[in-house]
């Protein structure tokens, strides 16, 4: 669509597909003052005020959603004798037609008629004729926006729940294949215990899970039908708000009119979920840049997720996750703008509320864009087992298990075990040996009870193995785990 024909105006004359405007007649009032505002106002905006309040270049994304709330409440104004059968059919007839004029590409959108609502309305008018203005019978655009919205959050979280489905398969994946693969686990950043490769990816599963969860939530809340409420105080007309409800896939009628014109906290827990999403994406976004640096070199990714360097030959950039941790600022910056406009509005309808559209729109695309990614890149790394391997073992971090040893095998409470291995480490260090390889004897001089069988705890393999409780790094725990998993999310 060129920003020509953005900016044509509807008018009778004006075909589909046309780009002119008809000659304007002497002392002739344009659309945009009368036809859909009504005998209120006798000139039209100023240049100015239509750029400001048109917001048709991007609530044009809820054609689909206006016209199936519009095809369901004309259903149900025919239902209920409100509107003739004839009337409703030929509206239902016509928003048909501009359902597929829309999605060919052949529908003229008008910023004069500032809205996708008044855009669909004056196309219906020259398609059906008068009977077009029956249509907004006892609904506003007030109710009409907020049903829109609610259907278009509702598909949005539809798609982040498959998508999230995606990446915890993929990580899912990996845990399987790398559940005795052996990696420092860290707090500080500092290597902390060897836990397992597939132990950390089900930490990200575990992290996902609850963002689905956030969405399946928010989900059910959103799932009321504003359509009804009209601008906010109801109708006299005697609709029924069950069936359009039930037209519209929502569970029930919103209770109260006030509310549903000026709720927007579904679009607010959406966007909140999606920026905790974002979160765990952006962190594990971060895990991958540093895993595949050649200081760690665990990790690698093909050439499908990196890019290389206009001047360094022998770069490869892991650009892909470092797109994901930089674009999920604008998720988080999306929640904060409608925050910030919803904070200070009175009941019920304010204009500020057109500004609740468009930071969901883009956090929307980034976060599902950010979820393809991160699947892709998760399903494509290539994991070095012998630097993780390698990197486990640094940095002593079998001491707990010593001092576990030290506890379970001779009977030392656990303070006086932790100064013991202390010192064992504080040997090891000054000799720059690892604690499996100090000498029997040096242990013993530190504690006597210490004999030949703390050799099997001060593995790196060893360690892991014996981190058998609940929700522990242990291999066999995080095959079950896995399997768990599986079972879950068929």
């Amino acid at each position: 669509m060129t920003d020509q024909n953005k900016d044509d105006l509807y008018h009778p004359s004006v075909g589909v597909g046309e780009n002119t405007e008809p000659e304007a007649k002497e002392n002739e009032q344009p659309l945009a003052a009368n036809a859909m505002w009504g005998g209120r106002f006798a000139g039209g905006p100023d240049a100015v005020m239509e750029a400001i309040n048109a917001s048709i270049d991007f609530d044009r994304r809820f054609h689909g959603q206006d016209i199936s709330g519009s095809r369901a409440h004309a259903a149900m104004l025919a239902a209920q004798g409100i509107l003739t059968a004839e009337d409703a059919k030929a509206i239902d007839a016509g928003l048909e037609q501009i359902a597929g004029e829309i999605e060919r590409g052949e529908f003229v959108f008008s910023r004069a008629l500032e809205d996708i609502h008044m855009n669909v309305e004056a196309r219906l008018a020259e398609i059906v004729g008068p009977a077009a203005g029956r249509l907004h019978t006892a609904r506003s655009r007030n109710d009409q926006v907020a049903t829109d919205f609610r259907l278009w959050v509702r598909d949005a979280m539809d798609r982040m729940i498959a998508a999230i489905d995606d990446v915890i398969g993929a990580l899912l994946d990996k845990a399987e294949a790398h559940a005795d693969t052996v990696m420092p686990g860290f707090t500080h950043l500092q290597v902390a215990q060897p836990v397992t490769f597939g132990h950390h990816c089900l930490a990200y599963v575990e992290m996902l899970a609850r963002d689905k969860a956030r969405f399946v939530d928010a989900r059910a809340r959103l799932n009321e039908n504003p359509l009804g409420a009209a601008a906010l105080a109801g109708t006299g007309f005697a609709i029924d708000r069950e069936a359009t409800s039930k037209a519209l896939g929502f569970d029930r009628p919103t209770r109260n009119s006030l509310d549903s014109v000026s709720a927007r906290d579904f679009a607010l827990e959406f966007l909140s979920a999606s920026a905790i999403c974002g979160t765990h994406l952006s962190r594990l976004a971060e895990e991958i840049v540093i895993w595949s640096t050649p200081q760690f070199g665990f990790v690698s990714l093909s050439d499908k997720f990196s890019t290389g360097s206009s001047i360094m030959p022998q770069k490869k950039n892991p650009d892909a996750a470092e797109l994901v941790r930089g674009k999920v600022g604008r998720v988080n910056g999306a929640l904060v703008g409608l925050l910030t406009v919803m904070k200070g509005l009175p009941l019920s309808y304010s204009k500020d509320m057109q500004e609740d559209k468009e930071g969901v729109f883009d956090a929307s695309e980034t976060l599902e864009l950010c979820l393809t990614a991160m699947g892709g890149m998760v399903a494509d790394m290539a994991v070095h087992e012998d630097a993780m391997e390698a990197a486990a073992g640094a940095g002593y971090s079998t001491a707990t298990d010593l001092a576990d040893w030290l506890v379970r095998e001779a009977n030392l409470p656990f303070r006086d075990a932790h100064h013991v291995t202390g010192r064992a480490v504080g040997m090891a260090e000054e000799r720059s040996v690892e604690l499996a390889e100090l000498p029997l004897a040096d242990l013993q001089g530190l504690n006597s009870a210490i004999t030949e069988a703390v050799y099997d705890v001060l593995t790196v393999q060893a360690s892991v193995a014996s981190r058998t409780s609940y929700g522990g790094t242990a291999p066999a725990n995080v095959r079950a785990q896995v399997t768990a998993w599986r079972e879950r999310l068929t």
